[in-house]
């Protein structure tokens, strides 16, 4: 027999040594994202919380919509089912606190029917020192890293959270990014300050930012070698009309533009502002293409030959670069509503 510990009340319990038995029950219980888990010994959670040099019975806050503690041992916990290493927690413990703070709104992205899920986007020396994948098939499988804490936030979203699919996560359709969305900005590869950076921190400082959005969407364009006509393309992915951000007329939608693309913007000699300006003024539909409805309600204010922009305010577009070879970019629509996206600290070892 082995003593593992449940998620929300951290009981110890008996189960068999037989790993397949071990997921069954952890599976009949709701305790998992449907994929196998690594059984959390009390030996494993220990060693978890050892690298943590934190209480287990810290409180970082309350996660809705369950309304229950989220403390230092639940996180780790959740981070042995998912497979994280004993050095990932510190970084797992900073998305939780980010998550957490009042102005991302996590109680409206765990219970609304659009698709949106926490991405995680980590900055600086970390990245490297954990493996972090931010170039090439970065949003997809092959790491470690990005995978298994990613696939931790999600577990903690659900365990902690109690954000159980088609019961109190009433996504309609749901995405694949439910699993696990986690990735590195390629700071070497960009042009511009990352986005950290671009947040008030040190270039020396790691971070992590949260940010609410849907699965990415590819801008391809191999033909544009220069800023004007690149940027047409991408504003044009961008401005499309069933998206919350042009919707409710507010949020953070996220470009993630490739190294390539990146290269050609900025020999045009844009700054990562004048990136935003460009998108603010042509990421825009017309009035004429939205539904009679849509006319009526949402945007009477605006004069029928009118466009309707996908931000309200220039610097409310998020950009970093991201991503390996290839002249593709991505576009990540955020969830707009009562969230924002929170960038934070990761704490030094000591």
């Amino acid at each position: 027999m082995m003593g593992t510990l449940t998620k929300v009340d951290a009981a110890r319990i008996e189960v068999p040594e037989d790993a397949d038995e071990v997921n069954r029950i952890y599976y009949e219980r709701g305790w998992t994202d449907g994929l196998p888990i690594v059984p959390p010994t009390e030996e494993r959670v220990a060693r978890m919380l050892e690298a943590a040099r934190r209480e287990a019975d810290e409180v970082l806050g309350i996660f809705p919509p369950a309304g229950n503690e989220a403390t230092v041992g639940h996180i780790a916990i959740n981070a042995v089912m998912a497979g994280c290493l004993p050095e990932h927690i510190p970084v797992l413990i900073t998305i939780v606190e980010a998550m957490l703070e009042e102005r991302f709104g996590l109680s409206w992205i765990q219970a609304t029917t659009h698709p949106v899920a926490p991405l995680v986007i980590v900055n600086g020396p970390i990245r490297k020192r954990l493996s972090f994948n931010s170039g090439s098939g970065l949003f997809g499988p092959g790491n470690r890293t990005n995978a298994v804490i990613g696939r931790a936030t999600r577990l903690i979203l659900l365990n902690i959270g109690g954000a159980k699919p088609g019961v109190t996560d009433l996504s309609t359709q749901g995405q694949l990014s439910k699993y696990s969305f986690c990735i590195a900005e390629n700071e070497e590869m960009s042009p511009w300050e990352p986005l950290h950076v671009e947040r008030g921190f040190p270039r020396s400082s790691s971070t992590v930012t949260v940010c609410g959005v849907e699965n990415p969407h590819n801008i391809n364009d191999h033909t544009a070698d220069d800023a004007e006509n690149l940027l047409t393309t991408i504003a044009g992915t961008v401005a499309t009309q069933g998206n919350n951000n042009i919707i409710y007329k507010m949020g953070e939608p996220l470009v993630v533009i490739g190294p390539e693309h990146a290269r050609i913007i900025a020999s045009g000699g844009l700054s990562k502002r004048q990136v935003k300006e460009y998108l603010h003024d042509h990421a825009r539909v017309p009035k004429r293409l939205f539904s009679r409805k849509h006319q009526e309600e949402q945007f009477s204010m605006f004069p029928d030959d009118g466009a309707i922009p996908v931000a309200q305010r220039v610097e409310d577009f998020m950009i970093i670069v991201a991503g390996g070879v290839g002249k593709h970019s991505a576009y990540c629509p955020s969830f707009a509503l009562g969230t924002r996206s929170v960038t934070k600290e990761i704490p030094e070892s000591p």
